[in-house]
């Protein structure tokens, strides 16, 4: 198997980009301190479930834009209805007939809401939630679910990370957190806080199915208690269900919140919701102060709202959600095979639901390991697969579930030797690190050596 190992237009990139961009990247999840020495700094180009760095290597990718291209890269018809939005102009002082046909399309597919708003990203469209949540009930306080990796980039949630510097410590008391799957842990919340919490908000699934009638019941405590139910679909929706997790459990959220691949990686996220809640964001109401939600410069870009028409006549039209199971699955098998042949089982597991699949890497003590993740993303990585999760897409097919497994194979037998012989014979330089720290620290480099 050819070796992919010459970085070098990356590596000039990467001194750019740090010297003009905080972090080198816009996004944390694509930062150099998530990944290898060894690994492209930036993609040029991508085809389907393949992409290629500035440096002409080519990769099968499994992050496919942090799980927004579900479709796989630059797919026909998205990019056709793309096309021919933007030959009429992106962007007016009125609002476009788009707005009105991806709203209606939107709410044909998720059937438990009465009203939706677009905008850019997750972070605006879970915010957004939360102000209305806050207006609707009267109350200051949220609740997120505290086994739930990500919310927003606003300060209700980020303070309650270890990267909580510069927000004020008034504004960090005034969100709690509570356990997936424990409601005798939110009835406790809600009497700490009585009359306090305005909101719970969680994702539907991580990976593993919620108790029967969890969010039958976890409703019925946030409104026996005057409080909202916020459901954050930005993973789950489009994978989990056509009609979002929700339709798959049976939850009856007050507001949730879509995004990812929800346009194939175009900027579009959505907020929808029961219209009680929502109207106070309107023109149409007299009884209740005026909520500013959502108004954005750019948060109905017509090409983008193209794009969310398209992807959603896509899995309308096509079975792209059994695709996502079906090639999930055999992903899994493969890997858990040759796990076994490796000998390397309780070291690698692959986590998460087949049609989301992530992994986890342990040491020799059996325990979390960023030095074992970073030597298997970076033999991956030298064998042309780019998986800093094992997301698949509509694009990914036999051949890329032959060559990802091939690969995998032999990057075991280096696992393995790691294991034995110590992980820092085998790593190139740092390993990688954890988003949530409250400092930049210094690591140790791992000696220079070759798998």
């Amino acid at each position: 198997m050819r070796l992919c190992e010459t970085f070098d237009r990356s590596n000039r990139l990467r001194e750019r980009a740090h010297a003009i961009i905080p972090g080198g990247a816009h996004t944390y999840a694509k930062g150099d301190d998530q990944y290898p020495i060894l690994s492209p700094g930036f993609i040029a180009r991508g085809q389907g479930a393949h992409v290629w760095d500035v440096d002409g290597n080519e990769f099968i990718e499994y992050g496919m834009g942090n799980r927004a291209v579900g479709l796989g890269h630059a797919y026909p018809p998205v990019l056709e209805a793309v096309q021919r939005a933007l030959t009429l102009g992106c962007n007016f002082t009125r609002p476009h007939y788009l707005e009105v046909e991806c709203a209606e399309r939107f709410l044909e597919i998720i059937t438990g809401a009465e009203m939706v708003k677009f905008c850019k990203d997750g972070s605006d469209a879970t915010s957004g939630a939360v102000r209305l949540a806050r207006a609707y009930t009267g109350r200051d306080m949220i609740a997120c679910c505290a086994d739930h990796p990500f919310f927003s980039t606003d300060d209700w949630f980020i303070g309650t990370t270890p990267m909580n510097s510069g927000i004020p410590k008034q504004v960090r008391e005034l969100t709690a957190t509570f356990r997936y799957g424990d409601l005798e842990d939110v009835r406790r919340l809600f009497d700490r806080y009585p009359d306090r919490i305005a909101a719970l908000i969680l994702e539907p699934s991580r990976g593993d199915d919620p108790p029967a009638g969890y969010f039958q019941d976890l409703r019925e405590i946030c409104h026996r208690n005057g409080a909202l139910l916020i459901l954050d679909e930005m993973i789950t929706g489009f994978r989990w269900h056509l009609n979002g997790a929700q339709a798959l459990y049976e939850a009856d959220p007050d507001l949730s919140c879509f995004g990812k691949a929800l346009a194939n990686g175009f900027s579009l996220s959505a907020l929808a919701g029961k219209r009680e809640i929502m109207r106070l964001g309107g023109l149409q109401h007299n009884d209740r102060p005026r909520v500013f939600l959502l108004s954005t410069t750019h948060g109905a870009e017509t090409h983008a709202l193209a794009a969310g028409i398209a992807t959603m006549e896509t899995y309308e039209r096509e079975p792209v959600v059994q695709h996502l199971y079906r090639q999930g699955r055999l992903l899994r098998e493969g890997i858990e095979a040759a796990i076994r042949e490796a000998g390397v089982e309780g070291y690698f597991k692959v986590t998460g639901r087949d049609c989301c699949l992530a992994y986890a890497t342990l040491d020799q003590a059996f325990q979390p390991s960023q030095a074992f993740r970073s030597l298997f993303l970076q033999e991956t990585i030298r064998r042309g697969v780019l998986a800093p999760s094992l997301v698949v897409s509509y694009a990914h097919g036999p051949l890329e579930m032959e060559r990802t497994v091939e690969a995998v194979r032999e990057v075991f037998q280096i696992y393995a030797r790691a294991l034995e012989d110590g992980v820092e014979r085998y790593l190139v330089g740092r390993p990688s690190q954890i988003v949530y720290r409250r400092f930049n620290q210094e690591v140790p480099e791992a000696r220079m050596a070759r798998g």
